[in-house]
């Protein structure tokens, strides 16, 4: 059996890797069309930054040593440009020899990922215009900033934009970063972004949301970029990250069918329209596991194991590929984000039936130096508690629960299972009830009827019917209080339930959720009949609404994460109580 790879790194090297585990006579060629066949493409970023000093150790392995362990017949620049699917062959370009030739296969694997996308804006093609796909890339843009750049603008802010972003703060570039929607990082809702939008300006990111780069023009040798509202930008090199597309013009020229993301059309098995042909990684389209939509999931995860499975069932096996669920993660200098699973505005755009809650819980034992509280958004079916996604944003200890929840969710689990997970825990790690555990205990009770919420985006439209029941202390009322609310600190309440009218909602609300909780349950054993909880307290209130004009600027001395008014006293806000609205 002849097998050809188009395309190495992550799905086309586990492709090869595993069909020589499998058959030690195949004759397995792998063309790539770069330098570079396997690399660690999310680590090119931090080497830009400095966090990974030594260029080697982003290079995984290299031909020769893939020819001496495996076996394999890897060419580097070597590209394929075009299929003959009725003849079974391709035609090779050999980039540095410039001649074509053809080669045969028995199956053949496409797995040339997705590319950069580059707007056809005036002046895109100024040399300092960089995209970053690969070690060239990377190479090239860090050559500027070693020769001196002192300023980067960074177009997009998605993952690959917010890492360049921070790899150019590493560097002490001016970095201003350009995004056209009004938040960050896409996989994740508004209100979980917000405190990763304070950080970065926090470590002096210009942050220009809700703008678009309209045009590019050489000053100098420097970039001038023009945006939206006619505001023009100057830097010594520009970054372009505003998403990948599939590479599907090979594809498409051969007749193989696209789908409506432009990424290839696969079974299970990872075979395309022609069943002697088999797509994996970034070009191709899978089910969503939440919304069961076609999509495009870019990330390596996804791509090393569909790899390995059109290895598999080359090889005879009858392995299949569910779905992805955008599992991520991302660093954004000392705090951390990410998800899995849909999201709100997934949700809501889809017409999937949810229900959410927020906590605010420490990464491990608050008694054990290091921790900082974590914004936990948990996403669940109203009918059985199914989880549909989660988002995590905060300091430690973040990406443990993003893997437990990415885990539960794929596994098809419930809330009402979220609390009984038996999780590690000692005092640097964790808590007895764990962050993942206390989404579960609140989303239950939800569920149950033990407590029902009120959200900080209701504020203040949906929320005229009733009053605003404070339940903090009175020094932090006194720092802060949404106007007009009541005050009676919890442990006065069961002493006063007769100031309150039983015949009005009581939105309550403390700091996280907690001490509001203690009280709605208090008012509800008392006969008041719509009690509502806000989900997440004021720290999650604050993600909606800034609560001061310095918000972004006054981070806590001891902390990364954002302090918001009622924890610093800020003084513009005792006057008026309101919240000032983004």
């Amino acid at each position: 059996m002849k097998v050809v790879i188009a395309g190495g790194v992550a799905a086309g090297m586990s492709a090869a890797a595993r069909l020589r585990r499998l058959n030690e006579n195949a004759e397995i060629i792998v063309f790539e069309r770069d330098q570079y066949v396997s690399f660690a493409n999310c680590g090119l970023p931090y080497h830009i930054g400095g966090d990974i000093p030594d260029r080697s150790s982003l290079l995984v392995v290299t031909p020769k040593r893939l020819r001496e362990r495996l076996n394999l017949d890897v060419r580097t620049c070597h590209e394929v440009v075009r299929i003959d699917r009725d003849r079974q062959v391709v035609e090779v370009h050999d980039r540095q020899q410039d001649r074509r030739f053809e080669e045969s296969y028995d199956k053949l694997i496409l797995a040339q990922g997705a590319a950069p996308i580059r707007p056809p804006l005036p002046g895109i093609d100024h040399p300092k215009i960089f995209g970053l796909r690969n070690i060239p890339d990377m190479d090239a843009i860090k050559q500027v900033v070693d020769d001196g750049a002192t300023s980067g603008i960074v177009i997009g802010a998605g993952y690959i934009g917010v890492e360049v972003a921070e790899a150019f703060r590493h560097r002490n570039l001016d970095t201003t970063l350009v995004e056209l929607a009004d938040e960050i990082l896409p996989p994740l809702d508004h209100e979980m972004d917000r405190s990763l939008i304070y950080h970065m300006q926090h470590h002096g990111v210009n942050m220009l949301l809700g703008r678009r780069a309209e045009s590019f023009r050489d000053v100098n040798g420097m970039v001038e970029v023009q945006l939206d509202n006619g505001d023009c930008l100057q830097a010594d090199l520009v970054v372009m990250a505003v998403g990948v597309r599939p590479e599907n013009a090979l594809a498409k020229e051969a007749g193989l069918d696209v789908g409506e993301r432009r990424g290839l059309q696969i079974d299970a098995h990872m075979r395309t329209s022609d069943p002697d042909i088999y797509a994996a990684g970034d070009m191709v389209e899978v089910d969503d596991t939440v919304t069961h939509e076609r999509t495009i999931i870019a990330l390596a995860g996804p791509a090393n194991r569909q790899g390995r499975i059109a290895a598999d069932h080359i090889c005879g096996r009858e392995s299949a590929y569910s779905s992805s669920q955008g599992t991520s993660v991302v660093k954004v200098f000392e705090m951390t984000g990410g998800g899995t699973g849909a999201n709100e505005k997934t949700l809501q755009r889809t017409g999937i039936p949810f229900k959410k809650i927020y906590v605010h819980h420490n990464g491990h034992a608050s008694y054990y130096p290091g921790t900082h509280p974590m914004h936990l958004k948990l996403l669940f079916a109203p009918a059985d508690g199914r989880i549909l996604g989660a988002q995590v944003v905060g300091v430690d200890g973040v990406d443990k629960r993003i893997d437990v929840l990415a885990t539960a969710l794929r596994l098809g689990a419930s809330v009402y299972d979220l609390e009984h997970l038996e999780l590690a825990y000692a005092p640097p790690y964790g808590s007895a009830k764990d962050p993942v555990n206390m989404a579960g205990f609140v989303a239950s009770n939800d569920l149950r009827g033990d407590i029902r919420h009120w959200y900080a985006e209701a504020y203040p439209e949906r929320t005229t019917i009733g009053r605003f029941l404070d339940v903090r202390t009175l020094p932090e009322f006194k720092q802060w209080h949404i106007e007009d609310a009541v005050h009676i600190p919890l442990i006065e309440l069961r002493d006063r339930l007769d100031e309150l009218d039983r015949e009005v909602p009581q939105f309550v609300y403390c700091k996280s959720g907690f001490r509001a909780y203690l009280a709605s349950r208090i008012l509800m054993q008392h006969g008041f009949e719509d009690v509502r909880n806000l989900s997440g307290g004021i720290s999650t209130f604050c993600l909606f609404h800034r609560i001061c004009e310095c918000c972004p600027h006054c981070p806590d001395e001891d902390s990364p994460m954002i302090t918001y008014a009622e924890d610093r006293g800020v003084e513009a806000t005792r006057a008026s109580g309101k919240p000032v609205s983004t």
